[in-house]
This record gives structure tokens, C-alpha cells and sequence, in this order.
């Protein structure tokens, strides 16, 4: 370990590393011992010629460095068992009784440029760091032993890949999916491509409801299992109300509201697979009675059915709507118009809203902190003279966990507000 090239940081730019922040930017640098090759392995050192850790070095990346332990470390299989095996001991402690949900999350499991999806017997893999491609083979191989998956398949369709210096990938690169079999049972060492497969959907359990899922094409990788825990949640507003399920995709809020005693549930998405998928979905968990399903986008159903005539106004007839739309921003020079957008979907849900209903609803977005979010809502609420009563704050599931030191690893937040007047 030694002999390692060693990154050394300028004063001052180790405390947010020995801290627990696993990104080196170039910035930081203020020499190298030696050239490391892109994807290897280097030790960090500070000013003084301390060791504070060892990771991935990528000259191609802004993120110079990714720090995988503040320790000297040897990148083996059984590293990556080990941390995989106590990545699996948090899902399993805090829920226990989840068949599906992320095993790897990334900067927050200490693999940054990793994540790892569980969906029942099948894996899905997302690699965004040149460090951990190079290490694919070894982490598909501790994958097979600790979980004996049915498949895994590789969801590195991700743009962030170019910036690191590789192209996307999509397919199968172990086992067997829906007639398609992985071409061989391992990697070489250096690298493999997956097996293109078309969309094969499989069966996901999730709070005891059935949702297909298609795990090649499917949005993210495959479903939002970051919302699992508040399902179930936001449900319990859900009995005799009459439901709008906003951006629904696959059914998850809307399904989970139905089987809680909605008296029905409205939802809507923009894609017409999604809608199609969600309706099946209504089907195979016995709730179609009280299902319907719109594909149209949503800020042009709310122009629609929240607008009204001059000295006319809208008639609420929703008991509990839920916003759970897609980012509306990537970075923060959009911030300002994810911001109006933001408003704008809450202004007109909030004249749909009779007193009394529940309105809940979600940001996925990094760069809208809470408090931000919040505003934007209370803004939406004066405009339209609306008074709300806070009455359940969210975050994502546990299987996301948040490292406070790393902010990134926090993006998912959500409140229910209950109509006073």
C-alpha cells in the first residue's frame, strides 16, 4: 500500500474528508507523489503528510478523488463482501420485512459511484465512477455469493458516466431473465459489457402489493424504492377520501391509497406505458373497482380542471392529492425556475383541495433544500388565501440513508398539509 501514488491536499482541505465527505476535487490538490493511472487506486495525505484515506483517482473527473475508506485498504473481493454484507445488515435492521429495496446506496454505504438495487431475486446494478467499473467484476462476483440473485442487470444509463469518461450501459450480465441468459457466469478481470435484453417486467412486492416493474427500461432502475416507506404513510389520509395521485408511474401512491379504503383514486402520468403498467397493477392487486388512470401531463390536467372563469371559482372535490413529481432541477442555475414550477403545480392542486383534505407532497431535488420547499408552498397557499396545517414531515426510506457530512446523500423531502380554511 506504500508504494500507492499519494494525493496530497492543501491546507485546509482535509477536514471535510476526515470528516466523512468521500469527493477530492481537483481544486483541493496540491501535489501528487507519483501519476496514478484513471480508475486506480491512490492514498490521500494531508498537508502534513497524514494519511486521511485511500480511493479512486480519475484525472478525466472533476471528482479527482473518491474515497472508499480513511484507512489503507486492499480492494479485493472480500472488501467488497464485507461492506456489501453490512450495507444489507441496515436494510435489514430497519426494514425487516422488505423483499425489495437498495442494498448499495452509493456515497451513503461509502461506494461512491455505486448503487445496488434489490428487486425480489433480482439485482440491478448502477456503476457512475470509472473506480468502481474497474472493479465490476469483483462486485458482481460478491454479489452472486451474498445473495445468489436469479440475474443482475446492469442500469448504467446514466449521463453522468461521460463526465468519467465512459459510455452508458443497459443490459443483462449475470444469470437469467426472461429467456435471456448472460453470456458468461463471470467477468474477465478487467471488464465485460452486458447482454442487451428487451423489457422483460418481473413482479415487485412492495408493502404487500404487486407492482410490475421493468427492470431494463423502467425509470431509475426500475422504480422508486426511495418512496417505499411513504406509501404506506401518506395512506393512512387515504380512507373514504377521494384521491389524486399526481405523477403516479407505476400506481405507488395511488394503489397504496386504494388499498387503505379510498372511495376512489384518480392518477395521472405523463407516460402512457407508465399509466398502462399502473393499471394492470390495480388489477393484479385486486383494487381496479376504484382505480381510473389519465396519461396526459399533469401542469396541462391542472390548467384544465384548477382554472376557472373570471369571478367564477374552482370546486374542490379531492380529499387527499399527492405531488410527487420528477426533478425539476439538475443543478442549481435552475433552482429559480423549478421554483415556479414548483408553485405553480401547488397553486392550482391546492384549489382542487376540499377543507379538511390532505395534501401531500414530495421534492427529489438536492439542490431544493427543505426549508426552500416549504416556502414555496406557503407561497402557493397565500396566493390562492389558503391556510394549511403541517401534519407529517418525510424523508426517504431507510434503505437511502442520509450521511448528514456528505449533503448529497439527502434529497428526498416531503410534507402533508391538512386544509384549515
Amino acid at each position: 500500500m506504500e508504494s500507492l501514488p499519494t494525493v496530497i491536499l492543501k491546507p485546509g482541505e482535509a477536514d471535510r474528508i476526515v470528516a466523512g465527505h468521500p469527493w477530492i476535487f481537483h481544486s483541493s490538490i496540491m501535489r501528487m507523489t507519483a501519476q496514478a493511472g484513471d480508475g486506480e487506486l491512490v492514498q490521500v495525505k494531508d498537508h502534513r503528510q497524514r494519511l486521511i484515506g485511500t480511493g479512486f483517482y480519475n484525472s478525466r473527473s472533476k471528482i479527482n478523488v473518491r474515497v472508499i475508506d480513511q484507512d489503507r485498504v486492499e480492494v479485493d473481493q472480500k472488501f467488497f463482501e464485507e461492506r456489501i454484507k453490512a450495507a444489507l445488515a441496515v436494510r435489514q435492521r430497519h426494514l425487516p420485512n422488505a423483499t425489495s429495496f437498495r442494498v448499495v446506496n452509493a456515497e451513503s454505504d461509502f461506494f461512491s459511484g455505486l448503487i445496488v438495487d434489490k428487486y425480489e431475486d433480482v439485482l440491478a446494478l448502477q456503476i457512475s465512477a470509472l473506480g468502481m467499473e474497474k472493479q465490476k467484476a469483483r462486485i458482481v462476483a460478491a454479489l452472486q455469493k451474498i445473495f445468489s440473485p436469479r440475474a443482475i442487470v446492469e442500469r448504467s444509463d446514466v449521463a453522468s458516466r461521460k463526465f468519467e469518461g465512459m459510455e452508458e450501459a443497459n443490459g443483462l450480465i449475470a444469470g437469467e431473465l426472461g429467456g435471456a441468459r448472460a453470456t458468461t457466469a463471470r467477468f474477465s478481470d478487467v471488464e465485460a459489457a452486458p447482454r442487451e435484453l428487451r423489457a422483460t417486467p418481473i413482479t415487485v412486492n412492495l408493502n404487500s402489493l404487486k407492482f410490475e416493474t421493468d427492470l431494463i427500461g423502467g425509470h431509475k432502475t426500475g422504480m422508486y424504492l426511495d418512496q417505499q416507506a411513504n406509501y404506506q404513510a401518506v395512506a393512512q389520509f387515504a380512507k373514504d377520501a377521494q384521491v389524486l395521485d399526481c405523477f403516479s408511474f407505476l400506481g405507488g401512491f395511488g394503489l397504496h391509497a386504494a388499498r387503505a379504503g379510498a372511495k376512489h383514486v384518480h392518477m395521472l402520468d405523463q407516460s402512457a406505458d407508465a399509466v398502462a403498467a399502473s393499471l394492470r397493477n390495480a388489477e393484479a392487486n385486486g383494487l381496479k373497482s376504484n382505480v381510473t388512470a389519465e396519461a396526459i401531463n399533469v401542469f396541462d390536467w391542472f390548467k384544465a380542471n384548477a382554472s376557472a372563469k373570471p369571478h367564477e371559482r374552482v370546486a374542490p372535490r379531492f380529499d387527499l392529492i399527492v405531488l410527487d413529481p420528477p426533478s425539476f432541477t439538475r443543478n442549481r442555475a435552475s433552482v429559480p425556475d423549478a421554483l415556479r414550477g414548483y408553485k405553480e403545480i401547488h397553486v392550482r392542486a391546492l384549489k382542487l383541495l376540499r377543507p379538511g383534505g390532505t395534501l401531500a407532497t414530495f421534492c427529489c431535488s438536492h439542490h431544493v433544500p427543505a426549508g426552500l420547499f416549504q416556502d414555496t408552498i406557503l407561497s402557493a397557499a397565500f396566493d390562492t388565501r389558503k391556510v394549511l396545517r403541517r401534519v407529517a414531515t418525510y424523508s426517504q426510506s431507510p434503505d437511502h440513508p442520509i450521511i448528514p457530512m456528505i449533503p448529497e446523500t439527502e434529497y428526498l423531502k416531503g410534507f402533508a398539509f391538512e386544509l384549515v380554511r
